[in-house]
């Protein structure tokens, strides 16, 4: 049996891929009207994590934040078997990760953090990135479970690497969403459209996936609704900059797209999907 704990866009996703891949799964989300929902899709539900913990040898973790991932964690740890695998699909933090891999290891259990891209509509088709920290031998055992959820998946290094990555990963993001929507109104004053300035940046070094799948898959068609919110992004840049922070680096790019991303707040509401940041670069200065 698989637990999924945290049925929000990317854990329900997830546990309607795993049922229609003939897995056993149970989840659990400690809002009811979440658990009545995945119930009425035909999932089997959990009213709490005993229950959670004693049917299941993997849980997956699909949850907001570090803190919660910790609370969660600090309640569930104790109700483990020996020898449960963990998988923190979540967009945690490394210090947090490291800290509940060893809690995990003097426990008897392991902990493996696997943040994944690719959205809902990845992890609702199997076709998610999984950026793994952890032990090979541990990750290695979990393998048929990520054939089911993953198109690739990365082994970075020991725990905390896959959450450092994905931290990375997502700033990057954001950046290159900030400069694309800069450039396309940089290219309409050369009259070139949008269509064709994404054309010629993907046949040369400035593409990315942000040219290659965002603008097409959500901002030429102004559908806007990859199920990633600007509320998120904006909590991934900050665990970014909160990452520098504690280091000694200066890093003058990535505080310069943070005040971007915060700046938005005044036109972009958190609900917003966060290739909307494209609207905003298009209309004036931020």
């Amino acid at each position: 049996m698989i637990g999924i704990i945290g049925c929000g866009a990317m854990g329900s996703a997830m546990v309607q891929r795993l049922l229609e891949q003939n897995q056993s799964v149970i989840c659990y989300d400690v809002n009811p009207e979440t658990r009545a929902r995945m119930a009425a899709t035909g999932a089997q539900v959990a009213d709490d994590l005993t229950t959670v913990a004693s049917q299941s040898f993997t849980i997956i973790l699909s949850l907001p934040k570090a803190d919660i991932v910790r609370a969660v964690m600090h309640d569930l740890g104790p109700l483990l078997h020996s020898g449960t695998v963990i998988l923190d699909t979540s967009t945690s933090e490394p210090d947090t990760t490291r800290e509940l891999a060893v809690k995990a290891a003097e426990a008897g259990y392991v902990f493996i953090d696997g943040p994944v891209s690719g959205g809902p509509s990845g992890a609702r088709n199997g076709t998610m990135t999984m950026v793994m920290g952890g032990p090979t031998a541990s990750i290695d055992s979990i393998k048929p479970l990520l054939t089911h959820l993953t198109a690739k998946t990365v082994h970075i290094g020991p725990s905390g690497s896959g959450h450092a990555t994905k931290i990375a990963n997502n700033l990057l993001c954001a950046a290159n969403l900030a400069l694309m929507s800069e450039m396309a109104r940089l290219a309409e004053t050369q009259g070139v459209s949008l269509e064709n300035l994404l054309a010629g940046i993907n046949a040369g070094s400035g593409r990315s996936g942000v040219s290659e799948v965002n603008f097409p898959r959500w901002i030429l068609n102004e559908q806007y609704n990859s199920g990633f919110t600007m509320g998120l992004m904006r909590k991934d840049v900050g665990l970014a900059v909160s990452l520098a922070e504690r280091t000694t680096l200066d890093l003058p790019a990535t505080r310069a797209i943070a005040a971007i991303w915060e700046a938005s707040r005044t036109e972009l509401h958190d609900t917003a999907d966060f290739n909307e940041i494209y609207k905003l670069g298009n209309t004036h200065d931020v």
